[in-house]
């Protein structure tokens, strides 16, 4: 386990998350959400993975199944009614498959 890229894998995805959040929350309103945040979130998910991968200079494609991997026992917080917890659950599952799969730091392309 490379524990350097654990934490700064979920410390990357979880500021692209909020400034995300932010910046969709001031741009679209509340309904948008309602109507699209099933397919809306997941999508701003993989972004911001894309994001990571590209700052921690991992190979992106390994990044973006980690991420959707590790989204999937994030949906169980967000049907539960706890939305909240979904990105931090999301985010220790993402940085565990990131700090295991990438032991030996970022990989040269």
């Amino acid at each position: 386990m490379n524990w350097k890229i654990f934490w700064k894998s979920i410390v990357v995805q979880l500021l692209a998350v909020a400034v995300l959040f932010v910046l969709l929350a001031i741009l679209l309103p509340k309904s948008f959400f309602k109507d699209y945040g099933w397919i809306s979130g997941p999508l701003a998910w993989m972004l911001c993975a894309y994001l990571t991968a590209t700052v921690l200079r991992l190979p992106k494609g390994q990044v973006l199944l980690g991420a959707a991997l590790a989204g999937l026992p994030s949906v169980i917080a967000v049907v539960t009614g706890v939305h909240a917890a979904g990105p931090v659950i999301g985010a220790l599952f993402f940085g565990l498959w990131c700090g295991y799969r990438f032991r030996t730091g970022p990989v040269s392309h």
